[in-house]
C-alpha cells in the first residue's frame, strides 16, 4: 500500500454454494470495478466450482479456492481472507455471489479506505441505504434483531449484520481474523465487534440491497440459532486485541 493510503491491489472474497446460476452474472458486473475475485466454493453439487475453475483459466483476475464440502460461511471467509492476506493484497472485500450487494458501490467503499477508514460496510440502514424485494415483515424482523445486538455488543455501527465489507488488509491482521469462531452469518457480527474493540476506524456507505432473484437463501434455522448463541457468547466473553 502506498504512503498516501491508496489501495492498489484489491480483491473480494465470494463464498459460493449452489450458485452456478448467479455467479456468471455477478462476475460480469464485478469485472469493470477493477477488483479481483476469489471464489471460495464448498463443493457445490451444481457444478459452481467446476464452472469457476474454467472461467478463471480465461480470466486471470478470478481465482478459485475449492473446498471439500459445506463448512459454513464463517469457515469459507476465514479460508478466503487468509488466502488473500498471504498474497499481500492491500484491500480485501466480502460479497455475496447473488448480486444482492451492488459491485458498483466498491468504488465508494475504496474511497473511504483511502480517506483513512480501516473497515467500510455497505449499509442497508444508514441514510440513503435501502432494501428492495423484502416484504414488510422481513424488514421489521431485521430491524428488531439489529437494535438488541448493537446494544448488547456496544457497537457504533448501524448495519451490524451487513455482509458487504471492504477491509484494509492490516485491519484483518489486527483483528486476528483467523481466530474467529463463527461458522454461519454471525461471522459478520463477530468481525465487526472485533474491529470496534481494536479501535479501528469503521465507516458505512449507503447501498441498495436487492433480494436474490435466483436460488435459495442459506439462512437456515440452525444458522439463526448459532447467531443467537454466538452473540450472547461475544457479550459475555468479548475478544480482546493483542497488546
Amino acid at each position: 500500500m502506498s504512503v498516501d493510503g491508496e489501495v492498489s491491489r484489491r480483491i473480494v472474497v465470494v463464498p459460493t454454494y449452489q450458485e452456478r446460476e448467479t455467479l456468471p452474472a455477478f462476475l460480469r458486473e464485478l469485472e469493470p470495478t477493477g477488483f479481483e475475485a476469489l471464489v471460495v466454493d464448498d463443493g457445490s453439487p451444481d457444478g459452481t466450482g467446476e464452472w469457476a475453475d474454467e472461467f478463471a483459466r480465461a480470466h486471470p483476475w478470478v481465482h478459485v479456492l475449492r473446498r471439500g464440502g459445506k463448512e459454513g460461511l464463517g469457515s469459507a471467509y476465514r479460508a478466503g481472507l487468509g488466502w488473500c492476506l498471504e498474497r499481500d493484497y492491500d484491500a480485501v472485500g466480502q460479497m455475496d455471489a447473488d448480486l444482492s450487494h451492488p459491485p458498483e458501490a466498491l468504488a465508494r467503499m475504496a474511497a473511504e479506505l483511502e480517506r483513512g477508514a480501516d473497515l467500510v460496510i455497505g449499509s442497508r440502514f444508514v441514510r440513503g441505504g435501502r432494501t428492495v424485494g423484502w416484504p414488510r415483515w422481513r424488514k421489521v424482523q431485521s430491524y428488531a434483531a439489529l437494535l438488541p445486538t448493537r446494544l448488547l455488543l456496544r457497537l457504533p455501527v448501524v448495519d451490524v449484520t451487513g455482509g458487504f465489507k471492504l477491509w484494509r488488509a492490516d485491519a484483518l491482521r489486527r483483528i486476528e481474523v483467523g481466530t474467529t469462531v463463527s461458522q454461519g452469518f454471525v461471522f459478520q457480527i463477530e468481525t465487526t465487534q472485533r474491529a470496534a474493540r481494536a479501535g479501528l476506524r469503521v465507516a458505512e456507505v449507503p447501498i441498495t440491497f436487492r433480494e436474490r432473484e435466483v436460488g435459495v437463501s442459506k439462512l437456515s434455522p440452525a444458522v439463526k440459532r448459532e447467531g443467537i448463541v454466538v452473540v450472547l457468547r461475544l457479550a459475555r466473553r468479548p475478544w480482546r486485541p493483542t497488546p
